[in-house]
């Protein structure tokens, strides 16, 4: 195992604790192994009722431990892969979408309690749960278009689902939700006070058979969900799935909503909004999640070694001039041909497996 994973049980309780501070608990190779290898020892234990996820408190009073949930996965490192032959990347990439499959998948109850930042591949270990608590600290987004990336580790099956084209509004800008917000479109199953987390943990200890009811005993009433104001705006702006029709509408609209939009959209990688369009599309078809996985991988494969990703790690997590040079620079610039290319299935010897 490793310090950056907490793990152990508590009662008839697994715990998978996130333990990397400095790094809002972002998840590296050996969390997601130690994730997996755990979630395979309790699934056949009988001594285990229910498998429960979060981050752990800080050991030394860091206050970066608080503020996220998990904030996604090593950026730095698939960048510094993809720049030579993509293995460390690919193998990241095979390992989490295993353990995403894995929760997906999972038998016994799980619960993940989304307290703080909660991005990519937060959002992956945390919506396959059956339960899952926000709090008026939770700040939920798949903000990778702006890295040269697209919403994985299940994104384009999760996304797809959400009520008339949310789901493509938040693929293309990024947008961060609230709690209150990720409770409203379904993301969240309930919504706590930060306060109360611990006395809920500690309940469902106590009571693993009854997590529901614990849960629904500890939620209170959210705040208005503020995105919900601009709902008729977003189904009708993004409701064409080809990125130069997204534009279009929003250069024709003149409001406020959809010019804010529009200003955020053309700092994005073209070609990360036309992979995250397509992949919408395509898992909102998808029979299984672990064919969605299957294509998100082939897709990750590609896009990790392409211009855009490592232009986009350049400039927001290298050099942090968040202005990266993508090429090409505009939606007409990316042709059917390129997204086709990057979509395409892998031979079956590199083709991503279900653990």
């Amino acid at each position: 195992m490793t310090d950056d994973l907490l793990t152990g049980t508590e009662g008839a309780v697994g715990r998978l604790r996130l333990n990397r501070p400095r790094a809002l608990h972002a998840l590296n190779l050996a969390m997601c192994e130690g994730m997996l290898a755990m979630l395979e020892r309790w699934r056949t234990d009988p001594g285990v009722a229910a498998v429960m996820l979060d981050h752990a408190p800080a050991a030394d009073g860091d206050p970066r431990a608080s503020r996220g949930f998990c904030a996604g996965g090593d950026i730095r490192m698939l960048g510094e892969s993809g720049a030579g032959d993509g293995a460390a990347a690919r193998c990241f990439f095979h390992t989490e979408y295993r353990l995403n499959n894995r929760l997906f998948a999972y038998a016994k109850p799980t619960v993940a309690f989304m307290d703080g930042v909660t991005m990519g591949g937060g959002v992956g270990i945390a919506l396959p749960c059956r339960w899952r608590v926000a709090t008026e600290n939770t700040r939920f987004a798949m903000p990778e278009t702006g890295i040269g990336l697209f919403p994985d580790v299940g994104g384009g099956w999760f996304l797809s689902r959400l009520p008339g084209r949310i789901g493509q509004f938040l693929a293309l800008t990024g947008h961060r939700l609230d709690g209150a917000e990720a409770h409203a479109l379904g993301l969240a199953t309930h919504y706590l006070p930060a306060a109360a987390l611990d006395a809920a943990k500690a309940a469902v200890v106590a009571d693993p058979h009854g997590i529901a009811a614990v849960l629904d005993a500890a939620a209170v009433t959210p705040p208005a969900a503020r995105l919900l104001d601009h709902r008729v705006a977003i189904d009708r702006l993004f409701a064409a799935d080809t990125l130069e029709e997204v534009f279009a509408a929003l250069e024709a609209d003149g409001g406020a909503f959809a010019a804010e939009q529009l200003a955020i959209l053309r700092t994005k990688s073209p070609q990360a909004m036309k992979v995250s369009l397509r992949l919408l599309y395509d898992g909102g078809l998808m029979q299984s999640f672990a064919d969605e996985m299957r294509q998100e991988y082939a897709v990750a494969s590609r896009v990790v070694q392409r211009h855009d990703f490592l232009e986009g790690v350049r400039a927001v997590i290298v050099d942090k001039d968040n202005a990266p040079r993508w090429q090409p620079a505009t939606p007409e610039g990316v042709t059917e041909h390129v997204i086709d290319q990057i979509f395409a299935p892998l031979p079956e010897a590199d083709a991503w497996t279900p653990a």
